[in-house]
């Protein structure tokens, strides 16, 4: 490991496999003019999973930047079938049936109160509850299941849109279990 001093000459910091030297020639280490020393790392890099990085994965583009793989940074790329299926089943339950109006039996989600803003709230219920047709389709419905569950999405969204009723409806309506109960008797009757 080589070493050099700083300028008063009093401490020493290990550093890189990089040595430095003065003008002058000799076995002692000159200080560094500028900064620390950014040198190979002494070891493998581990990733914050435990993984060891490939050198090759280190290394700039030839246009600068770095590269970045996608696919084992996705919390949602490799997952089974079932568990994509509870994940829709658990968004559906909080964008509809999440929690219960005190005193009452009625329950709402999420989607309910964010469609409480007007019209930005009824556009995003509509985005989350489209990307529950997306993942059923990712899933394997096909064309009709997932024209039903676009079907429910299109009135929740149309007649949410409509300020103080459409607030009430979209909390009895619940567009996204339905799309999930479609999506459960049709993965039901399919051979395993």
């Amino acid at each position: 490991m080589a070493m050099y001093q700083s300028n008063d000459r009093s401490r020493i910091h290990p550093r890189s496999t990089a040595s430095f030297r003065g003008a002058q020639g000799g076995d002692e280490p000159r200080a560094q003019p500028h900064g620390p020393v950014r040198g190979r790392a002494d070891g493998p890099i581990i990733d914050q999973d435990g993984r060891e990085i490939p050198e090759v994965e280190l290394r700039p583009f030839p246009g600068g930047g770095f590269r970045f793989d996608f696919g084992s940074a996705n919390p949602f790329g490799n997952l089974s079938r079932e568990q994509r299926l509870a994940r829709l089943d658990a968004m559906a339950k909080l964008l509809d049936v999440a929690f219960i109006l005190p005193g009452t039996n009625i329950r709402y989600g999420i989607d309910g109160i964010i469609g409480l803003i007007p019209v930005v709230g009824d556009i995003i219920a509509a985005a989350l509850s489209l990307w529950l047709v997306r993942e059923a389709r990712a899933l394997g419905a096909p064309w009709h299941i997932a024209a039903r569950m676009l079907g429910n999405v299109a009135i929740q969204g149309v007649v949410g849109a409509v300020p103080v009723a459409g607030d009430a409806f979209d909390v009895l309506f619940r567009a996204n279990m339905r799309n999930a109960r479609l999506l459960r008797r049709w993965l039901d009757r399919q051979p395993r």
